[in-house]
């Protein structure tokens, strides 16, 4: 029988969840937009900044998971983080090449803008991994258990469509105005808030105790051989999920700036708001299929529904046939997300779920933000599709980026076979 998460957990994940996710939003997507629009074209600096943070958020979520599990506490880490997450989101608004120019008068503006916002990026990323990667998805395994994590799970993986569609719906308009101060502010403050709210709302759970054991010693846990040997499943999911993740990386950090720039749709964020729309009502539909038909089985059907999203992603290049593929890939990445990141849990060992999200960050995130946006980035190059204005030849991104990430993605049934054969020898 399912056990229920009752009010104060659900309102927990859906509150710390969704704000967390503006944050994120705003990261992943709009600092690349940022940087392309407002100081420099050149796809390496979104590759060089979205690999650098993904390293900053591995290290800091392998720190500060196990140090949660060592006090045994998960509550000071959510809200203390959030409230500095904010603060340095909101910090983002100051950085432009005229500050630079006035902090650093014998270096290149745009240049020593974009390694500004590199930097705060990884600033940002600490706070933010400490308070998410870190301690709230520990909350999540430590509050949830096998009976009801896929549709816990589905429920956390609509939380991103859902900032992008606030977002898009409802803010971007700031964007396209220049206002990136203001933008910034607000998400800062709200992020800040909510961090504060948190420190009354969450609560540990009562089975959740401080570890005794070397804190140096369970940094490394998780990468010692022997680990891996004993637990297999969560290795291979660790692994499927790296390469889902690596294909999703290949084309993500450049969508706002492909659909705007290549295919020359102003209104992205309409476009954008019905994929995500139509996206997040069959991930919230896919949950209870998740756990009734088995987290492995169910991400095969996923996966080809992805990649019948990105084949039509390469090829379409109407607004209409945007919708259609865009649709079909983001609800194919949402189910496949929510399964393997449920099969991560089912496996992940109970008496060490904090430290374990640092090595989640391995495989999840700074692998694939390493890998996928060269991947991204180089594909990009090689399309040599460019334009001039004011001067200056800007690159943009080509449909190659949808082509690569499908290739990547055929490489998950390897991982997938792999665990299929040990749940049948089992």
């Amino acid at each position: 029988m399912e056990n229920k998460l009752g009010a104060r957990k659900w309102a927990v994940l859906l509150l710390v969840g969704l704000f967390g996710q503006f944050a994120w939003t705003i990261e992943n997507m709009y600092f690349n937009v940022f940087l392309y629009n407002t100081i420099s074209t050149d796809p390496r600096y979104i590759s060089a900044m979205v690999g650098a943070s993904a390293v900053v958020a591995t290290l800091t979520t392998l720190l500060m998971g196990a140090l949660s599990d060592r006090v045994g506490r998960r509550r000071a880490f959510i809200a203390l983080g959030y409230i500095f997450w904010g603060f340095s989101t909101a910090a983002f608004g100051l950085i432009t090449p005229g500050n630079a120019a006035r902090l650093f008068p014998g270096a290149n503006a745009a240049a020593a803008a974009a390694v500004m916002v590199v930097v705060m990026d990884c600033v940002m990323t600490f706070f933010g991994s400490t308070a998410n990667d870190a301690a709230f998805n520990a909350y999540v395994t430590d509050v949830t258990n096998s009976s009801n994590r896929g549709r816990a799970e589905s429920v956390l993986a609509i939380l991103p469509l859902i900032s992008m569609l606030i977002i898009f719906g409802l803010f971007d308009g700031l964007t396209q105005q220049g206002r990136w101060k203001d933008f910034f502010a607000i998400f800062g403050g709200a992020v800040t808030a909510v961090g504060l709210i948190a420190l009354f709302l969450v609560r540990d759970e009562p089975t959740l105790k401080p570890r005794r054991d070397s804190y140096f010693r369970n940094l490394l846990y998780g990468l010692r051989p022997a680990v891996v040997r004993e637990n297999p499943e969560l290795y291979l999911s660790f692994a499927a999920f790296c390469l889902f993740s690596v294909a999703v990386q290949v084309f993500f950090p450049f969508l706002i700036i492909y659909i705007q720039n290549y295919l020359g749709i102003n209104d992205y964020a309409i476009v954008l708001g019905v994929v995500l729309i139509v996206a997040s009502i069959v991930s919230v539909v896919s949950g209870r299929f998740i756990d009734r038909a088995g987290k492995i089985r169910f991400v095969y059907p996923a996966a080809a529904i992805m990649l019948a999203g990105l084949a039509g992603m390469y090829f379409v290049r109407t607004q209409i046939g945007v919708i259609l593929a865009g649709t079909v890939m983001m609800s194919g990445y949402m189910m496949v997300s929510a399964a393997l990141g449920a099969n991560i849990r089912d496996w992940t060992p109970q008496d060490k779920v904090g430290h374990f999200q640092g090595i989640r960050m391995i495989f999840a995130v700074m692998l694939p933000m390493v890998i996928g946006p060269m991947i991204g980035a180089a594909v990009i190059r090689g399309g040599q599709s460019t334009y001039i204005e004011l001067g200056q030849v800007k690159t943009v991104p080509t449909p190659g980026i949808y082509l690569a990430a499908a290739v990547v993605l055929l490489l998950v049934a390897i991982p997938l076979a792999a665990l299929k054969k040990r749940e049948k020898s089992e």
